[in-house]
């Protein structure tokens, strides 16, 4: 079952996503989808905050992953945007089980190496300032979350 929440701002972006960090767990796995501009790095900077985490984030695309060790919990945030098809020596499942919480930008270009349970949500643009952020969980703890966060 899939969940809708509309953002009508950064500000309503950066409180949803402080509410789905109130239910974090221990090798949560979210998968972040949309164009460029949607919103996707500013939900990580909402997450990051709730976190603790007083690290300026932006995405990692030369990157890749950048891991944010100083906050409640570690934090790895993934931009796959820039990866070709072979990307089995990243090691993306390590990070998937190291006991934090792993957010992938362009999660679907990466979509065989994803963890059967996750949290996939795709933002859609609607005009300048809404988002429509659409979440699709996979695994009875997202089932949860998304119940009840949304």
């Amino acid at each position: 079952m899939d969940y809708k929440y509309t953002s009508r701002s950064v500000e309503d972006t950066l409180t949803i996503a402080q509410n789905i960090e109130s239910e974090k767990f221990p090798n949560m796995v979210i998968c972040l989808e949309g164009e460029l501009g949607s919103g996707k790095t500013v939900f990580t900077k909402g997450f990051a905050s709730a976190l603790g985490i007083e690290d300026t984030i932006t995405s990692p695309t030369f990157n890749i992953i950048k891991e944010y060790t100083n906050g409640e919990i570690p934090l790895y945030h993934m931009d796959v945007y820039r990866l070709e098809d072979n990307n089995e020596d990243i090691g993306f499942k390590d990070y998937f089980n190291k006991g934090g919480i792993t957010i992938i930008e362009w999660a679907d270009i990466i979509k065989k190496e994803l963890p059967k349970k996750r949290l996939e949500i795709r933002f859609k643009v609607i005009d300048e300032d809404t988002r429509v952020l659409i979440f699709t969980p996979y695994g009875e703890e997202y089932e949860e979350l998304c119940s009840a966060v949304l």
